[in-house]
């Protein structure tokens, strides 16, 4: 039996499991099964690896992208310049560690993109941010990180001005702002300077349409979520995970 799985904490909305059990029925996989591993810290990771040693797989998730790194033997480049990871591939004794994110996004996004859509807005500054940054970088859009606390070249959100939202016409949310269940919560930026120009995208997906996709659309602004992305990512991984 091959286990694949995923963790993060909590774990009680996942994706993934749902995911890879209706593609190990629909394509007919034998001998896998993908579980949810909810480890409370990453110091728990070593032991997991020990209680499971079937494992050839593992995707993660929030709050451990960046903090796995130091677990692992080797990471693949777009990994090691991004700094955070969400696939990991169990191959001949070494843990090798991969961003599908990256994979995930930029083909979300491509097909939406249009000449006018030179510069972005990255809300927030966690692991999956640093992934749809790499991801603009190779796209060749030139990015600006919104931030609470404005660090490391990060703006704040009160700059925010009617400027700066008519330069950046892609705006991308990497924050859980809007997430079920908190689904009335949303990153404060002005909605009231975006137009049909601007192209709004939530890595979050459910709900299907948050609080800052509904405000985007009331502007005319393009919208999409997350979802498709995460089923690009979670195909990516299972690709990594087989070859």
């Amino acid at each position: 039996m091959k286990i694949y799985g995923l963790i993060g904490y909590p774990l009680s909305h996942s994706f993934s499991k749902g995911f890879f059990k209706e593609k190990f029925e629909k394509e007919n996989i034998s001998g896998c099964v993908y579980d949810n591993f909810p480890i409370p810290g990453i110091s728990e990771f070593t032991s997991l690896l020990e209680q499971h040693p079937q494992l050839h797989g593992l995707n993660v998730t929030i709050p451990y992208k960046e903090v796995v790194i130091p677990f692992l033997d080797e990471l693949s480049d777009a990994a090691a310049q991004i700094g955070a990871v969400n696939c990991i591939h169990f191959k001949d004794g070494k843990k090798t560690g991969y961003n599908t994110d990256v994979i995930g996004f930029t083909k979300s996004l491509q097909p939406l993109l249009q000449a006018h859509h030179q510069h972005a807005l990255v809300l927030g500054t966690g692991g999956a941010a640093k992934a749809i940054m790499y991801a603009l970088e190779q796209l060749g859009i030139t990015y600006t990180v919104v931030s609470r606390q404005p660090v490391n070249g990060a703006v704040s959100y009160e700059s925010l001005n009617r400027q700066a939202m008519e330069e950046h016409t892609v705006i991308v949310n990497t924050t859980p702002l809007g997430m079920y269940p908190k689904t009335d919560t949303f990153p404060e930026i002005p909605y009231q300077y975006l137009t049909s120009r601007h192209l709004l995208y939530d890595l979050v997906y459910n709900p299907a349409e948050t609080s800052f996709l509904q405000r985007g659309a009331a502007q005319g602004a393009t919208i999409k979520n997350g979802h498709e992305m995460l089923i690009l990512q979670a195909e990516a991984s299972w690709e990594i995970w087989n070859k």
